[in-house]
């Protein structure tokens, strides 16, 4: 799961953090292996080519596309880079969003007030996860699937009633 339970106990007070980020099937490592495998096998064919002048043609093309497809992978890692933080401890709950280019949001509210609701339809995603306190509701893990969501509601709700 995208996500993780960080029990933390500063000054002998009940306290916890849950941070959440989006899921990667394609690891850093793993790109630098991806794009030579793709530029190997797309110049493969290309091989046929060596010492005729046509090669010379088609080489921008295979350029571009290597570059395209590294364009790509780099603006969908830029697009992921999310960090959701919930930390409560016994008085209050606060919700931090790290997004891609840098901006932060933040949202507290008093931790006895604070509840989870999973909207199943009707939400911009199917198990719609928002935490409703004080005087504003504020999605959750939007960036998770839907079976994570519920999940995450059912942990998220066991933990908000235990209070640890």
């Amino acid at each position: 799961m995208p996500y993780e339970w960080t029990p933390e106990r500063p000054h002998d007070t009940p306290h916890w953090r849950l941070s959440l980020w989006p899921y990667r099937s394609l690891l850093r490592k793993d790109f630098v292996m991806f794009i030579g495998a793709t530029a190997a096998l797309v110049a493969l064919p290309l091989l046929t080519l060596l010492g005729q002048p046509v090669l010379w043609g088609l080489l921008p093309f295979f350029l571009l596309m290597i570059a395209g497809v590294w364009y790509a992978l780099h603006v969908s890692y830029r697009r992921g880079e999310v960090l959701e933080e919930l930390t409560v401890d016994e008085a209050h709950a606060y919700l931090t969003r790290h997004n891609p280019k840098g901006d932060v949001q933040e949202w507290d509210a008093n931790r006895y007030w604070v509840t989870v609701h999973l909207h199943p339809k009707g939400g911009p995603v199917e198990n719609y996860l928002t935490l409703r306190g004080g005087d504003r509701e504020v999605e959750i893990g939007a960036f998770l699937d839907a079976e994570e969501r519920l999940a995450l509601y059912d942990e998220l709700s066991r933990a908000l009633r235990s209070g640890t």
